[in-house]
This record gives C-alpha cells, sequence and structure tokens, in this order.
C-alpha cells in the first residue's frame, strides 16, 4: 500500500479533486484504475491568511514495485497493521472478572473482554446514558443535584458531557487508538474522526454512541449494572498476601470474583476514601487548577485564520502554554470551540465547572479551562488524599461565592479584586445557573498571581485574549485525578486481583488515552486467565437485580 502525504485542498474544495492529485503525483495514465482512503485532514494556517486543507491518503491496487523504483515526493510504502487482542492465559477464573465504572477506560475493557469470552460484569454507580441525560439537564435549570447521576457519574463517565475530543498524544504501536475510533464510528459515531487530525464527536452523539457500546457488550456475554455503587472491598490474606476475594456493592450486595478493574474516574472521592481505609496503596500525584475562560468565537477564528472563518473552516481551536517566572506552568485545557461552560458538581455543597461542545460546536463562544500546576508540595503530603481534599476546599469556596451558582467574573475586574456587576460585549455561554462573584477570594495569592501572567503571555500569541470582558468561571477543578493507584508491568495492584485503570487510577488524560489503557488492562487479564467458555452458571451473589440494567 502506497502512502501519500501533505496532498492540499482549499478550504471547501471537493475531497474529490484528491483523486486528480493522486493520478498526478504518481504519473498515472488515464483510465488507470485504483482505490484510495483518507486517513488524515488536518488544517495548515502557518503562513495565515493562506489556508490550506492538508490529506494523506492510502493508495492501493497499483504495482507498488515499479512506482517506487523512482517514488515521488511524500510517497512512501506502508503496511497496515491491525489490533490483536491475544487471549493466551490459562489460569482459570473462578469468577466473573468485574470492572468498575462505565467510563471510557472501563467501557473499552469489560468491551473486549467481552468480545474474547470472559463474561465481565460492568458495575456503575450512575444511571445509564439517557437517564443521565435528564438528570443532568434538570441539575443545570434547576440546581437540584442527584449525587450519583450527574456530569461526572454515569455511563460513559465524565467524558460524556464534554468536548468529546479523541486526539491523543500517547504512543500507540499495537493500534489501539485506532481500534477505539473504529469501535466509535461501528457504533454510530461519524465516520470523519478516523481520519481528522483533531477528532471530535460532541456529547450529543456520544450519548447514543456510549449506548450502542453497553448493547454490543451484553450481546457478547457482559453484563452491565446501574446505580450499582462499590461500597466496600473484601480482601482475604493467602501466604503473605493480600488478595481480592469480592467487592459489596450498595452496602448489601457481595459479588465474589478474583478480580477486579478499577476504573474510578477522577471524582470517585469515596471510593477512594473506601480504598485508602483498606490500605490499597495509592500516592498523591500532581495536577492542576483554575478557571474556564470564554471569549467570542469570532475573534479566536479571526487570530487563528486571520480571516473570517465562514462555512469552510472548522471553529477553531487554541493551545496555550506559559511557563511563569516562579517556575509555575500555566496551560489551556479541554478548549471547546463553539462550546459551553457547564456546571459539574458532583459533591452538595461543592462547585465544580467543565467545558462541553455540541457536535456542530455552532455556539458564539469559545471556552477552555486555563489552570495551573499544582503539586503535592502546594497541598502536603501527610496523607495521598491531600489533593483531593485540596479540591474539596476550592469547590465548597466556589460554592459560597455564588451561592450554589457558577460564580463568574470579567478577567478586568479579576486583575482589580473586585466583584462583577455587569458583563461586557462577551455573553456567558452557560448549563446552569450564574453569578457574579470576585473569584480571587477562591484561590491562594500564587494562583491568581500565575493566571494573571500567563494571560499576559497568552495575548502576546492570541490578540484580544486578555481583554477586559473575558469572562472567568470557576473552579476548574477536576482536570486529573489526585492520586495514583501504582500497578506492575502486568496492570495490577501490590493487592492481587485488583487492576488499577484509566484516568482515575493515574494512567490516562482524556477519552481516547483512557479507553486504550482500559484496553491493556483487559489485555493483561486475557494474558494471564483463560476465557469463560465453558457452560457454567456464574451468578451474581445476593442477586444483583436485572432492574438495574437499562436497555
Amino acid at each position: 500500500m502506497l502512502r501519500i502525504n501533505q496532498l492540499k485542498l482549499l478550504p471547501g474544495e471537493p475531497t474529490e479533486h484528491l483523486e486528480k492529485k493522486i493520478c498526478r503525483i504518481l504519473h498515472l495514465k488515464p483510465g488507470t484504475t485504483f482505490q484510495w482512503k483518507m486517513i488524515r485532514q488536518s488544517v495548515d494556517a502557518r503562513k495565515k491568511p493562506e489556508i490550506y486543507m492538508v490529506y494523506t491518503v492510502e493508495v492501493s491496487g497499483l504495482n507498488e514495485k515499479k512506482i517506487l523504483q523512482h517514488p515521488p515526493k511524500n510517497v512512501t510504502s506502508v503496511s497496515e497493521k491491525a489490533y490483536r487482542f491475544s487471549a493466551c492465559g490459562t489460569m482459570e477464573l473462578k469468577q466473573r472478572p468485574v470492572v468498575i465504572g462505565s467510563g471510557p477506560a472501563g467501557l473499552f475493557c469489560t468491551y473486549l473482554l467481552a468480545k474474547y469470552g470472559y463474561r465481565p460484569i460492568l458495575l456503575e454507580r450512575g444511571k445509564d446514558a439517557k437517564s443521565r441525560q435528564k438528570d443532568v439537564e434538570t441539575f443545570w435549570k434547576s440546581g437540584t443535584l442527584n449525587p450519583e447521576s450527574n456530569v461526572q457519574f454515569g455511563e460513559g463517565g465524565a467524558g460524556t458531557f464534554s468536548d468529546g475530543k479523541l486526539n491523543t498524544l500517547v504512543k500507540d504501536k499495537l493500534g489501539r487508538s485506532k481500534f477505539v475510533l473504529e469501535t466509535f464510528v461501528t457504533h454510530g459515531a461519524p465516520e470523519r474522526i478516523l481520519y481528522e487530525a483533531k477528532p471530535h464527536i460532541g456529547t450529543d452523539i456520544l450519548i447514543p454512541v456510549i449506548t450502542e457500546i453497553r448493547r454490543s457488550i451484553e450481546k457478547l456475554g457482559g453484563e452491565v449494572l446501574f446505580q450499582s455503587k462499590v461500597t466496600d472491598f473484601e480482601l482475604k490474606e493467602k501466604e503473605n498476601r493480600r488478595i481480592l476475594s469480592a467487592v459489596i456493592v450498595n452496602d448489601t450486595k457481595r459479588i465474589p470474583c478474583d478480580l477486579a478493574v478499577l476504573a474510578l474516574g477522577h471524582s470517585a472521592r469515596d471510593t477512594f476514601e473506601t480504598l485508602y481505609r483498606k490500605q490499597v496503596p495509592m500516592e498523591a500525584k500532581s495536577f492542576a487548577v483554575g478557571v474556564r475562560a470564554e471569549h467570542p468565537q469570532e475573534m479566536i477564528d479571526q487570530a487563528q485564520y486571520r480571516r473570517k472563518r465562514g462555512t469552510d473552516l472548522p471553529s477553531s481551536p487554541y493551545k496555550l502554554t506559559a511557563q511563569t517566572k516562579s517556575g509555575r506552568g500555566v496551560y489551556s485545557f479541554c478548549m471547546c470551540p463553539g462550546g459551553y461552560v457547564v456546571n459539574a458538581s458532583s459533591e452538595p455543597g461543592r462547585l465544580a465547572v467543565n467545558g462541553m461542545s455540541y457536535s456542530g460546536r455552532d455556539g458564539e463562544n469559545a471556552n477552555s479551562a486555563l489552570i495551573v500546576t499544582i503539586t503535592p508540595e502546594d497541598y502536603g503530603t501527610d496523607s495521598p488524599l491531600d489533593g483531593m481534599e485540596f479540591q474539596r476546599r476550592l469547590e465548597e469556596k466556589a460554592y459560597e461565592l455564588g451561592q450554589g451558582k457558577i460564580p463568574i467574573q470579567q478577567y478586568g475586574d479579576f486583575c482589580k479584586n473586585v466583584k462583577s456587576t455587569e458583563f461586557g460585549e462577551v455573553k456567558p455561554q452557560l448549563k446552569g445557573e450564574y453569578s457574579f462573584a470576585n473569584l480571587r477570594e477562591l484561590f491562594p495569592d500564587y494562583l491568581s498571581d500565575a493566571l494573571m501572567e500567563a494571560m499576559e503571555t497568552f495575548e502576546q500569541k492570541i490578540h484580544g485574549f486578555s481583554r477586559p470582558d473575558t469572562l472567568f468561571s470557576g473552579v476548574e477543578s477536576r482536570t486529573s485525578s489526585p492520586v495514583k493507584l501504582p500497578r506492575n508491568e502486568e496492570c495490577e495492584s501490590p493487592i492481587e486481583g485488583l487492576y488499577p485503570c484509566g484516568e482515575g487510577a493515574g494512567y490516562a488524560g482524556g477519552i481516547t488515552s483512557a479507553a486504550m489503557d482500559g484496553m491493556k488492562v483487559a489485555e493483561a487479564i486475557g494474558r494471564k486467565y483463560a476465557p469463560m467458555t465453558d457452560s457454567r452458571t456464574y451468578a451474581v451473589h445476593s442477586g444483583a437485580a436485572s432492574s438495574n440494567r437499562s436497555r
């Protein structure tokens, strides 16, 4: 197969014109038949306002040997490597494997285990995606929080109500990333995510896609139980080893298990506390906190493209980093073109925000987290949970400042250290009620100072970024897990049978990397254990009710 890089079209030019370019580059005679497919599409705005759409394609059905005798520029030979799951373990599983959490890590771990005959049980503390969506929308309208069904908890995890970004910086030689994207497409996501340089789905498409993946899991022999919160872990001692023997669900149901995958997500604070009490090894880790910043999307487009965007270009993203004089890192995170700032709270009396986009990314504002690196030195290390408590204190202050609503402030007022009383030209694009506040009261001085210093650096990169009417909302505190659960090369905790997995365990950051880590853990289980292909019935002890399932 031949790969051709750096094919360029003007924005809005039909992709069918790529075929003519392929023929010209490969010096093909008129009428030559071949097959081609797009594998990457990106925007090149380096010489703005001169902008191009840049493509990479793969071509088959030609005499590659002859063409490569004198290879044209940007043409190489490649061989397609498909993802392979190696289930070659021989150890017998006496009980069905349990996966805790249905975010991307847990979902893809469960999907692979089901696909290859392990009959997993997926436990999710929240509700199915459609029921969860209703709870979330009710919360945004009324402020009434369901602590077990919200932006953080429920089918699909925190990523369900986000921008739905699917790009990742994780190096991938085994085809896991492609498998993740293909699985999304198979279950209803648009095919464009297979070739976009920065693929995204959007929350409106993610919800039905996740639902379909769950249905596939059930058809493959897996079981998905909602409103099934793991409240305890039963551990036993054997030959100076601590071994998992069961998990307790909703304080009453005991599910015996040889192994449990801890795909908890970054907000399962009560479960982290339970694991800490059970003396499961964990470590404090660095994370980042800050605010959501809103700007007019038109302003961002103009800065990035140096022209009006029109319909021939996507809403422009941005990615910004700064190093303060004190050495502290500040950067944009989870940028949402044409998106919304959302109330992402999951605990009563505490408030956190996040960003979300629909598939069209057609909102008036761009928003992004602007976050400052926080290390264990900032919050103390007496306990691995100190970072979590640092987050909680900020969220309690945010709730107090906003009187239960999203606290919001103009950047100019943030610099003056005064509460905002009105908006400028930038109007908020929020999901949830808001209240004017002084966000300087929320943060320690070193954090506020770092944000202001970084804003002036970002202004040099995007004109208008530090405009006084830029809107800050707080607090952005759920950027990543504040703890890490150590595991060995086979993804197993020092507690035998526990498999830490995904973002909550400290091994991923984002939808795709979390899904890939879920696959990695499933592969490790496959290397150790044989599939459950016999006719035995593996029932959930105490009868985990089928009424918990949603179809």
